[in-house]
């Protein structure tokens, strides 16, 4: 017995596709008319519905079509982001904890020295006294020796003081390491690299620059300046104490300037300055270095003012060549070391000819006085 209101699509074929309008085709219907009390029972026949098309494929696919290309591999890693890794974060207080710490660390090896030198204060003290005597020797004075005027000069002066000038040329490479880890947070990776050169060459200068006061601005400067008088009614009379304080003040002066290469080198290398601003405005460093050199020289004369500024305007130019060395290393660019050493030899054949010229027709021959080279 069947209903009178059937459902559509009852009296359709079997197997036959209709769309029902529903608005999700995903579902499909199906329902069993049944009565209670009929042994009949008629069930609707099965629909089959049009199910949503499968989910597209998961392999990329190029914008041109070109389906089943792999993934272009990763860039690899910038090596500016290895070095900006590298680079410390610290803040204003970190920087004057560390540099606390830093300075301690140098006191402390300074302070190792000082007691190593104390063992040879009388040894330390010949080596200091030798350009004064050969000094007065060479001016006829009699007794070539200084003159004690208080007390406590020699005391304070060869316990004391020398130890501790002594300490600070032989801890020279511990201080200067101690300078470099301060800054060396701040610099990239690969400019850590630097620090044994860096630490052999400034404590190497600052050694150099001693030998140089001692053997050479030192010892002739004296003596020229002592015999200034000479014949003239005066008797040069040094005091201990003077003599010391002058000594002290070419040896640490003349350190201090054989150090202009690294500090050029060193402002290079935090993008300061470069070669060629060094270049432009060498005219103005020249006139600078003649004015630190009129205040460092233990005289107001015109010879001693020449023979601590000529040395350093040479290391002011031996700088602009190391930081340009830098320059083109940091460029990834080669030095031209065959050309250099090709003009390097012809300078030095020069200079060799010259001498031999000057000494052999010029009858000029060298002394350790001054004025070094006579006839």
């Amino acid at each position: 017995m069947a209903f009178p209101d059937e459902p559509q699509g009852v009296g359709t074929p079997s197997g036959e596709t209709v769309h029902e309008p529903f608005p999700d085709e995903n579902v499909s219907y199906s329902d069993n008319w049944s009565s209670s009390g009929s042994s009949t029972t008629e069930t609707a026949p099965a629909t089959s519905v049009i199910s949503a098309p499968p989910p597209p494929s998961s392999t990329p696919t190029s914008a041109k079509g070109g389906g089943g290309k792999p993934p272009k591999p990763p860039d690899p890693p910038d090596e500016s982001d290895d070095d900006e890794e590298g680079m410390a974060r610290m803040s204003f207080l970190e920087h004057l904890e560390e540099l606390r710490k830093r300075l301690l660390l140098a006191v402390g090896g300074i302070g190792v020295g000082f007691f190593l030198c104390l063992f040879f204060s009388d040894e330390l003290w010949s080596i200091v006294v030798s350009p004064a005597r050969n000094a007065l020797t060479h001016l006829g004075v009699k007794p070539p020796e200084l003159a004690q005027i208080s007390p406590m000069d020699a005391f304070r002066i060869m316990w004391m003081d020398l130890p501790i000038l002594a300490a600070v040329f032989v801890s020279s490479p511990w201080i200067l390491y101690q300078v470099w880890a301060f800054i060396a947070p701040g610099l990239y990776k690969r400019e850590r690299r630097w620090a044994v050169p860096f630490v052999v060459s400034s404590a190497g200068l600052f050694i150099l620059g001693g030998i140089f006061a001692y053997f050479v601005a030192f010892r002739y400067g004296l003596e020229f300046l002592m015999g200034l008088a000479m014949g003239k009614g005066v008797h040069p009379t040094i005091s201990m104490s003077e003599y010391y304080d002058l000594f002290v003040d070419v040896m640490l002066g003349v350190g201090i300037v054989f150090e202009i290469p690294i500090l050029l080198f060193l402002l290079t290398l935090v993008r300061v300055v470069n070669p060629s601003f060094l270049v432009r405005h060498s005219r103005y460093a020249i006139l600078i270095i003649v004015i630190l050199a009129a205040v460092i020289t233990p005289t107001g004369d015109v010879f001693n003012l020449a023979l601590f500024a000529t040395p350093m305007i040479i290391l002011f130019y031996l700088g602009i060549f190391a930081s340009w060395i830098l320059v083109l290393h940091r460029e990834k660019r080669r030095f031209p070391w065959r050309i250099f050493y090709k003009w390097l030899g012809i300078i030095l054949v020069l200079g060799v000819l010259t001498t031999w010229v000057v000494f052999r027709y010029y009858g000029y021959h060298f002394v350790p006085h001054w004025p070094i080279f006579v006839r």
